[in-house]
C-alpha cells in the first residue's frame, strides 16, 4: 500500500488528484467544526454524552459523522441522508419493475436513478433535520423556542442542516470527477478517522487513571486493533474462483475459444451493508425510547411490557448480540441474492459456449453456482458477524471503554475504503505506465 502511494505521488496527474482529494477533505473537516445557529453546543454535547451511547440511531449517526452531530455543526447530518437514500433505491430497484428496467439501460438509466436518489436524499434530509431539531429542542439546546423567533430559529437550523448535507454530496461528486476514489466513501472515511485521536486520548487517560486493569486492556485493544485490520484485509481480498472452460470452434483457418478462465466470487461481496441494515433495524427500539421514556418503576402491564422490551434491545445484553448476529447473516444472504443471479450467469455461459468442467450446462450449472454462493455467503456472513459483535462483548466486559468509536463496523468501513482507494490508484498508474508496441 505504501509503495503504491509513493509511486502515485511521483506521477504528476495522480499527485494533483491526491492533493485535490485532500483539499476536499480539509473543507469537510472545517465544516464539521463550524457550529449551527441558535443551538447551544455545550448542552448538546452533554445530552449526547448521556443519550447517544446506548446503541440508538444517534450513536450510529455520530460515529459516521465524525462527531459532528454531537457538536451541532453545519455538517451534523453528513453524508447519511445520501447513503440511506442510495440503500433504499438499491433495494427498490429489485422490487419495482420500472426501476429495474432503468438499471439495465446503461448510462442514461443510471443518470435517472441518480436523480431519483437525489430527491429521496433531499426528502430524508428534511425528515432527519426536523427530527434532530425536535430532539435538540426537547433537550433544551435551542435558543429560541416560542413565537416568531422560534419559527425562524427552527427554519434556520433545518435549512443549515439540509444545506450542509447537500454540500457534502456535492463535495463527494467533485472527488469522483477530479480526485481519487469514491467521493462518498472518502468523506465517510474522513469522518470516522477523525474520531481516532479522541479515542486514543480517552483510552490513554483511562489507563493512566486506573492502571489496574486498564493498562493491560489498552495494550490488548491495540493488539486486537492491528489483528482485526489484518483479518479484514485478508477477507476483503479472499475469493472463490469457479473454473470456466470455453469450447473451441474453427472459423476458416482460425481457431476461436478454447481458453480457460474463472468466475471470481468474493467471500465478503456485500461489504458493510448487512451490518448497516442490522444496526439500523436494532437501533429503532432504543431510538423510540428517547421520545417515549421508559418508566423507572413500571406498574401496569403495558409499562412492564415496554420496559422489558427496551431492555431486551439494550446493547449490553447477550440476546441483543445474538439477534444482531442472526440479522447480519440474514441480510447478507438477502444482499447477495440481489447481486448474483445464478440462472443469468448459467445462461450467459451457455450463450458464450462456456461451461464449468464436470457440470452440465443449464440448470445443473445454475444449481452448482447457487451451492457455491451459499457456502461463500455463509463464510462472509460469519466474518461480518464476528467483526460486528466483538465490540459488544468487549464493552460488556469493560464498560468504561464502551465509547470507543472504532468498533468493528468502523474499522471495516475504514479498511474497505482504504483498499478500494489503493486499487483505484493502482489501476490509474497501470493505465499510464503500460508499454506500447512501439517500445
Amino acid at each position: 500500500m505504501l509503495e503504491t502511494i509513493r509511486n502515485a505521488w511521483k506521477t504528476q496527474d495522480l499527485r494533483k488528484k491526491i492533493l485535490y482529494t485532500l483539499f476536499i477533505i480539509v473543507i469537510f473537516r472545517i465544516g464539521s467544526v463550524i457550529p449551527a445557529p441558535f443551538l447551544d453546543a455545550s448542552v448538546i454535547a452533554e445530552w449526547m454524552g448521556t443519550n447517544a451511547t446506548n446503541g440508538n440511531f444517534l450513536n450510529y449517526l455520530d460515529t459516521l459523522t465524525g462527531g459532528a452531530l454531537s457538536k451541532a455543526t453545519i455538517f451534523s447530518l453528513s453524508i447519511t441522508p445520501f447513503i440511506n437514500a442510495s440503500i433504499i433505491i438499491q433495494l427498490l430497484t429489485y422490487a419495482i419493475p420500472p426501476l429495474e428496467r432503468l438499471s439495465k439501460e446503461g448510462t442514461e438509466g443510471r443518470k435517472k436513478i441518480d436523480k431519483i436518489s437525489a430527491f429521496v436524499s433531499l426528502a430524508l434530509g428534511i425528515f432527519m433535520s426536523f427530527a434532530y431539531y425536535l430532539t435538540m429542542r426537547n433537550a433544551g439546546a435551542v435558543t429560541y423556542t416560542t413565537g416568531w423567533e422560534g419559527v425562524f430559529a427552527a427554519a434556520a437550523i433545518m435549512l443549515v442542516f439540509i444545506a450542509g448535507s447537500t454540500l457534502i454530496v456535492w463535495l463527494g461528486n467533485r472527488i469522483n470527477e477530479n480526485g481519487v476514489g469514491n467521493g462518498v466513501s472518502i468523506i465517510l472515511f474522513a469522518g470516522i478517522i477523525a474520531r481516532i485521536p479522541t479515542d486514543i486520548v480517552s483510552t490513554i487517560k483511562i489507563a493512566i487513571d486506573e492502571p489496574n486493569p486498564y493498562a493491560f486492556v489498552a495494550v490488548f485493544v491495540l493488539v486486537m486493533f492491528v489483528a482485526m485490520i489484518a483479518f479484514i484485509v485478508f477477507m476483503n481480498n479472499a475469493e472463490r474462483r469457479i473454473p470456466v472452460q470455453y469450447a473451441k470452434r474453427v472459423v476458416g483457418r482460425k481457431q476461436y475459444g478454447g481458453q480457460s478462465t474463472h468466475i471470481p466470487v468474493k467471500v465478503c461481496m456485500s461489504g458493510v451493508m448487512p451490518i448497516i441494515f442490522a444496526m439500523a433495524f436494532l437501533s429503532l427500539p432504543a431510538t423510540i425510547s428517547m421520545f417515549v421514556p421508559v418508566a423507572d418503576d413500571p406498574t401496569t402491564w403495558g409499562e412492564k411490557f415496554y420496559y422489558y422490551f427496551i431492555r431486551f434491545f439494550s446493547t449490553n445484553s447477550v440476546p441483543y448480540a445474538i439477534l444482531y448476529f442472526i440479522l447480519i447473516i440474514a441480510f447478507n444472504y438477502f444482499y447477495v441474492s440481489m447481486q448474483y443471479n445464478p440462472i443469468e450467469i448459467a445462461n450467459n455461459l451457455r450463450q458464450q459456449n462456456g461451461g464449468i468442467p464436470g457440470i452440465r450446462p443449464g440448470k445443473p450449472t445454475s444449481d452448482y453456482i447457487q451451492r457455491v454462493l451459499s457456502k461463500i455467503t455463509l463464510v462472509g456472513a460469519f466474518f461480518l458477524g464476528v467483526i460486528a459483535i466483538f465490540p459488544i462483548f468487549f464493552s460488556m466486559a469493560y464498560p468504561d471503554l464502551s465509547g470507543l468509536s472504532m468498533g468493528g463496523t468502523s474499522i471495516l468501513i475504514v479498511v474497505s475504503v482504504a483498499l478500494e482507494t489503493v486499487r483505484t490508484m493502482e489501476s490509474q498508474m497501470m493505465m499510464r505506465h503500460h508499454k506500447g508496441f512501439l517500445e
